[in-house]
């Protein structure tokens, strides 16, 4: 009878068990995000979050048959310190995979293949660039070159008025002839048939000539460091000439390590949003960040006036952040790879950021 009730008490023991632990599997999936356009957008008409990285999620649960919340974090660190304490399943947005990461929580496998890049202002026309070369001291040097014409002509008159006709004629309207013929002087080496007659013009004209080559050497080079420091500061050709840009990106993110470890100076913001808005308002020149949500800001925002450089300086992977030692690793990787494969994955791909983007 004793060895009957043991039996039972064993049996329901198990039961018992087995149905809390049942019961606590189907407990809905807690998710922590954070504000990412596209891959999460917390500020909806519906309420609901949407985005690349939240439609997936919501993919992956179906797949392995688990409701699905999503927690909105005030920030980045934030989302990824209640993974690290366990207090949510996991976290999804564009979350890198990196080695310090790694360290500390649990990743699925990629989900994203992204990268650094730099969103910089639109080219601009060449009659743009035309009008950027005048500035004050491109402005300043063109009067003081005309000023030196009007004044070296009309000095030349007074020396040569009674010497030659082409000079004999009042003083208003010897205004324009006399620029005209140091104009030619200085270009040209002046006129054969209009050379000065008097010793004091001789001697000036002498004076002029020999000056011309300082004042068109100085103007030719005004122009040529007017036009270099342009082209210098529309063009980045590498990761260096940031070093003449403000340049803005994300604290805490892997983008601000990048600038960080090659010393460059940057502004830094809590949010992509607000960086991105001062960007726009041209507080700051240009942005470092991740290309897909440079990319996204751009084609969002045709007004915008901006552009992304092609180039990736540092390819990186988005992944799910998952506590350490989750149980959930596998399941969710093996949810991902059925995706990928039933093309719920490219569907989702090409509804947020189009048909022609390649990964």
């Amino acid at each position: 009878m004793k060895i009957i009730s043991m039996i039972a008490m064993t049996i329901i023991t198990f039961l018992s068990s087995f149905s809390a632990s049942t019961a606590q599997t189907q407990d809905p999936l807690i998710f922590a995000t954070v504000d990412r356009p596209p891959f999460a957008m917390l500020e909806t008409e519906s309420g609901v979050p949407e985005g690349f990285s939240i439609d997936l999620m919501t993919a992956i649960a179906d797949e392995i048959g688990r409701d699905l919340t999503f927690a909105p974090a005030e920030s980045f660190g934030a989302m990824l310190d209640a993974v690290k304490s366990g207090s949510v399943d996991g976290g999804i947005a564009n979350i890198s995979i990196t080695a310090s990461r790694e360290a500390e929580m649990d990743f699925s496998q990629p989900i994203f293949e992204s990268g650094i890049q730099i969103l910089m202002p639109a080219e601009v026309s060449t009659f743009g660039q035309i009008g950027g070369l005048l500035t004050r001291e491109i402005g300043t040097a063109i009067l003081v070159a005309l000023g030196l014409l009007f004044g070296g002509g009309m000095m030349m008159w007074v020396f040569e008025r009674r010497h030659q006709p082409y000079f004999d004629r009042p003083a208003k309207d010897a205004l324009f002839p006399s620029f005209w013929w140091a104009l030619n002087l200085v270009v040209n080496g002046g006129f054969e048939e209009r050379m000065p007659q008097s010793k004091p013009g001789r001697f000036f004209a002498v004076i002029l000539v020999v000056a011309s080559l300082f004042v068109v050497s100085v103007f030719v080079a005004t122009i040529t460091a007017a036009v270099t420091v342009e082209a210098l500061q529309d063009n980045v050709d590498s990761i260096n000439d940031l070093d003449r840009r403000n340049v803005g990106t994300v604290v805490g993110s892997t983008s601000a390590d990048f600038l960080n470890q090659r010393d460059i100076r940057f502004t830094g913001y809590i949010s992509p949003q607000k960086m991105l808005m001062d960007f726009d308002a041209g507080i700051i020149d240009s942005v470092v960040f991740d290309g897909p949500i440079l990319a996204y800001h751009v084609s969002a925002n045709p007004k915008s006036k901006a552009r992304v450089i092609e180039r990736v300086y540092r390819p990186e992977n988005y992944g799910i952040a998952l506590p350490t030692d989750s149980a959930m690793r596998e399941e969710i990787d093996q949810a991902l790879l059925t995706i990928r494969e039933d093309g719920t994955y490219d569907a989702l791909v090409k509804r947020w950021f189009g048909a022609n983007f390649r990964y």
